[in-house]
């Protein structure tokens, strides 16, 4: 028996499972991420002393993360795109960068986390190292994530695109709206936690 609307569009929502699936996920993130923000605003908001994150973090490598993350979202919106116009290779090409990227991201991290320890900067010296190291180190492992199933889908499962390439092009839409989701947690923690 097949499961139906996995490729085709519900008609009582218009979106086909998987799609309806990952907006339900994505508003339990906006959640836990929400909720995160907001106890940020109110500690600061509260403290009668706050460090600003210029004076802590590396705006020049946080900068370069940023356009590695939005490259990122082009090259994921792209493959996408080179699916919906039956062009393989094209696809193999754009998802093989956004993992590459992603994979960036997460170095240029590491090399930010480094420099802090070496400086004997950890969560426990304050709370604004302790909120830093939370949403940076959650939002770090939704990378990893996201490097996880882009990285399926251009490896072994992208051979559901000669069985069934509208599934295929469907779980890739779905991975990209996670993914474009990864990127919009990052562009609002770059101003809060490094600018403000």
């Amino acid at each position: 028996m097949e499961i139906p609307y996995t490729a085709t569009a519900r008609p009582d929502t218009g979106l086909f499972n998987a799609k309806l699936g990952v907006w339900m996920f994505l508003a339990s993130e906006v959640m836990l991420f929400g909720a995160l923000f907001s106890t940020y605003v109110l500690l600061r908001v509260g403290a009668p002393s706050w460090p600003h994150g210029y004076e802590i973090l590396n705006i020049p490598l946080a900068t370069l993360n940023t356009v590695i993350l939005i490259s990122s979202s082009v090259t994921m919106v792209m493959s996408w795109a080179s699916l919906m116009m039956k062009e393989f290779k094209k696809y193999k090409m754009y998802m093989g960068l956004t993992i590459l990227l992603a994979l960036g991201f997460l170095i240029v991290k590491g090399f930010e986390y480094g420099a802090k320890f070496s400086h004997g900067l950890y969560p426990s010296e304050s709370t604004f190292l302790a909120i830093y190291f939370t949403l940076t180190g959650l939002h770090g492992l939704h990378v990893i994530g996201g490097i996880i199933v882009n990285t399926y889908f251009w490896g072994p499962g992208s051979k559901m695109w000669h069985t069934d390439p509208q599934r295929f092009t469907n779980r890739v839409e779905v991975a990209g709206l996670y993914w474009h989701f990864v990127d919009l947690v990052w562009i609002f923690l770059f101003p809060v936690m490094y600018l403000l």
